[in-house]
């Protein structure tokens, strides 16, 4: 163990991901990535320093459990943790498989939850600590073809909601982070070729914003924080 603070990002992929994991990174935390491919971020841990991989499906409550306390027995408790993994799919209602909504749910919700439990009793006990999760605008509204996710995404804004609100009188942060834009990712820049690189919001700039409402003085804290391109329509 060493004296830098721990942060856990979960759902570590080549776009946000990796960003998040490389601001904490430059920001002196040591960083532990969770994702269910562990090539992927065994490959990322390698290329920056006091960064380790860890494979985990947090919609798993033991997969959760193990991987924190690896966390916890290996350097330490975290100070804070980032959920940014996502289970997404989109599709009518009405043929949309049930089961893609049970199992986006498990991802946003459930491990969430699982993971929020694990860290929190450390931060309760040292005064301090942040939970941020990262969501988007189907939080807040529910479009056509977005029945299989947006419900999911809704209901994880309320748990965080109540999180916040339970955690916060005893010092720990927990924030939800809405985007509003279309991630720049090389997917969808292949899918909507003819945008402008305005059109999309920047991986690093949602990293920028999640350090900085790690590091918001308590008397101010954010609950709900919206990003947007500066051209978005909304």
């Amino acid at each position: 163990m060493t004296d830098k603070p721990v942060a856990i990002v979960s759902g570590v992929g080549p776009a946000t991901g990796s960003a998040i994991v490389r601001r904490f990174s430059a920001g002196g935390f040591r960083v532990v990535a969770l994702a269910r491919s562990a090539d992927r971020i065994n490959a990322l841990a390698g290329t920056l320093p006091d960064v380790h991989a860890i494979a985990c499906d947090v919609s798993g409550e033991s997969a959760v459990r193990a991987a924190v306390a690896e966390v916890r027995q290996r350097f330490g408790p975290p100070e804070v943790l980032v959920h940014n993994a996502v289970g997404g799919g989109w599709g009518n209602f009405q043929e949309i498989d049930p089961q893609m909504l049970r199992n986006n749910f498990e991802v946003n919700v459930m491990g969430l939850l699982y993971l929020a439990r694990e860290v929190a009793a450390d931060m309760v006990k040292r005064g301090k600590g942040t939970i941020l999760v990262t969501g988007n605008t189907s939080s807040i509204r529910g479009k056509a073809n977005f029945a299989g996710f947006a419900p999911t995404k809704a209901a994880q804004r309320i748990l965080a909601e109540s999180i916040a609100r339970e955690l916060g009188p005893a010092g720990v942060h927990v924030a939800y982070i809405l985007i509003d834009a279309v991630i720049d990712t090389p997917r969808m820049r292949e899918r909507m070729s003819d945008k402008p690189d305005d059109f999309f919001i920047k991986p690093a700039a949602i990293a920028d914003e999640l350090f900085h409402l790690h590091g918001q003085d308590r008397s101010a804290w954010s609950f709900l924080t919206e990003l947007r391109p500066f051209n978005e329509k909304w």
